[in-house]
């Protein structure tokens, strides 16, 4: 019998895993249902119920859930930085983290991490195959749903392995909402969190950011102490009332600065202004579970009693301890106002895909860009390279970026290459490749009509910043539509980015008159600024192709 090459374990361990992830795959709802369940959204609490019933059928209770000591953090915008943020900095206290996160970037593994690394393939392909069989074998006929859709699947599987893996704590992001969603069948969170609120899943949500604090309001839970940020009167006023009707013990997160006063300034990982108001939220949520744990190294209180601010109490004001600093300063959340340098391209990723994200997003894109030229010839050129998904409303996001003022707009569908069919990491059943080609061109016409509409910069505006010249631009609106990331990133980067350098252009990248005229301007630039953003998922198939280390 002919034995396998050296390889032969790891290839068959990639090929199982790769398996298991297409058999998860097929729990995705396509897009045709999709639209279906929409017109016919059942009660939602019903749904929660169902959720309870996989959870018993995959073996465990509610009740069981209660020794993961869960932190159960929701929000619009920088939850998954907050959790991130948190999780890292009770690592550093030599605890060990379960972190369960959504959407995944490259690997649907990162989902489920561990100590702060997504959970192994071996690990994962373990886990999915004894969860599915489970719940195939406790089937009931007279049930019309015998598998959790895909991201009900991957919470129960999370559950399991924290359970298994016997982690001190499990931090837990909200997948959508929070009343409802399938992660709020955890009964007892050691504490809980409310990150910034604002407008999106309004089809599922509500309009208003008072309906939607109303939603975020529901992972609080009687006597487990929860914390905000700093949020607009009528969403605060919500969450305060949501608190109060079940007893929850509701606290205002202080600014970072407070926390600062008397000692060095803290250190992010993570870049930008906003990431600040995160950090604080973080720093409150590790304090709490500490001491809730009765752990010691708390940090010195620096306020002697409580205060109020908004009728709400202040959280704690207190000098973070070298754990925390420590914690702050190590985390890493990929896809978030991250930056990659690469020789004379830099590409600046954020999955933003809210207005307020976008806004935060434009600020950092802004002042992380160079203030002078770089030394060489040639002109600097700046792209946006966006796309847009779901009930998301894509004009207010384009309008958000014009003060940019990029040179080029790409729009690209969330698809690494136009066949997706050897990569199940990246399949979405959600949408058909029509739909997207179409949002695509949409994207491109409201950009084009933005572009014609431009004003100048307005007095005091942060255009009138120093920034290194532009490329001469020709026309109004230099925009391109590419069927795929690869192609895309092809034709921005001309093959100028040491790390990207996909084997030849595919016949035809070059047809379009700007996408003719443009390259020559790209290889001619002193440098290329890139700015990804839109949608997280854009935004990981870009870091897939970008890092091929990632998909390892």
């Amino acid at each position: 019998m002919e034995q396998p090459g050296p390889s032969g374990d790891s290839f068959s361990a990639k090929t199982a895993f790769q398996d298991a992830v297409r058999t998860l795959n097929t729990l995705q709802t396509n897009a045709g249902y999709l639209e279906q369940v929409k017109r016919q959204r059942g009660d939602p609490q019903t749904q929660l119920e169902a959720m309870k019933l996989f959870l018993a059928r995959s073996g465990l209770q509610v009740e069981d859930l209660d020794q993961l000591n869960i932190i159960h953090v929701t929000g619009t915008k920088g939850k998954g930085s907050t959790c991130a943020f948190t999780e890292r900095i009770l690592r550093s206290y030599g605890l060990k983290t379960g972190f369960f996160s959504s959407p995944h970037l490259v690997q649907v593994r990162e989902r489920i991490r561990i100590n702060g690394q997504p959970i192994s393939p071996e690990l994962f392909t373990k886990h999915f195959w004894h969860l599915y069989h489970r719940l195939e074998e406790t089937k009931d006929g007279s049930s019309c749903v015998s598998m959790p859709a895909y991201f009900r699947f991957l919470t129960l599987m999370a559950f399991h392995v924290f359970l298994q893996e016997k982690v001190d704590l499990a931090v837990v992001e909200v997948g959508i909402g929070g009343a409802y969603d399938c992660t709020n069948i955890i009964r007892k969170p050691t504490v809980c969190g409310i990150s910034s609120l604002g407008i999106d899943h309004t089809s599922i949500l509500g309009e208003t950011v008072e309906e939607i604090a109303w939603q975020k309001g529901g992972i609080f839970k009687r006597g487990v102490p929860a914390f905000t940020v700093l949020q607009p009167d009528g969403p605060l006023a919500v969450l305060r009332d949501r608190a109060q009707q079940i007893s929850c013990p509701l606290y205002l997160c202080p600014p970072l600065e407070a926390l600062e006063e008397g000692g060095p300034p803290l250190t992010l990982g993570l870049e930008g202004e906003h990431q600040r108001s995160n950090a604080a939220l973080a720093l409150q949520l590790a304090r709490c579970w500490l001491q809730q744990k009765d752990h010691r190294g708390l940090g010195e209180l620096k306020a002697s009693r409580p205060s109020l601010l908004r009728q709400m109490p202040l959280a704690p004001v207190f000098q973070p301890t070298t754990h925390m600093r420590h914690g702050l300063r190590d985390t890493e959340w990929l896809g978030r106002t991250q930056v990659l340098r690469r020789g004379p391209v830099t590409w600046y990723l954020d999955g933003a895909h809210t207005a307020s994200s976008m806004q935060a997003c434009v600020r950092w894109f802004r002042q992380a860009l160079p203030r002078r030229p770089r030394p060489g010839r040639g002109p600097e050129v700046h792209v946006l390279l966006f796309n847009s998904t779901g009930d998301r409303d894509p004009v207010t996001l384009l309008k958000l970026l014009q003060p940019c003022q990029f040179d080029y707009a790409v729009f690209c569908p969330n698809l690494t290459e136009v066949s997706t069919a050897g990569n199940a990491d990246q399949q979405n059943f959600m949408v058909t490749l029509d739909q997207v080609l179409l949002r695509c061109l949409a994207h491109q016409e409201h950009w084009s009509g933005l572009e014609e509409e431009r004003p100048g910069p307005e007095p005091g505006e942060p255009a009138s910043l120093p920034l290194a010249p532009h490329a001469p631009k020709t026309h109004s609106a230099s925009s391109l539509v590419f069927s795929c990331i690869s192609h895309a990133l092809q034709w921005i980067s001309q093959g100028r980015d040491p790390v990207f350098q996909p084997p030849g252009p595919p016949p035809g990248l070059l047809a379009h008159p700007v996408a003719s005229s443009g390259a020559s301007v790209l290889r001619e630039a002193a440098a290329i600024h890139v700015l990804v953003t839109g949608s997280l998922h854009l935004v990981g198939g870009v870091l897939k192709l970008l890092e091929p280390a990632l998909s390892q």
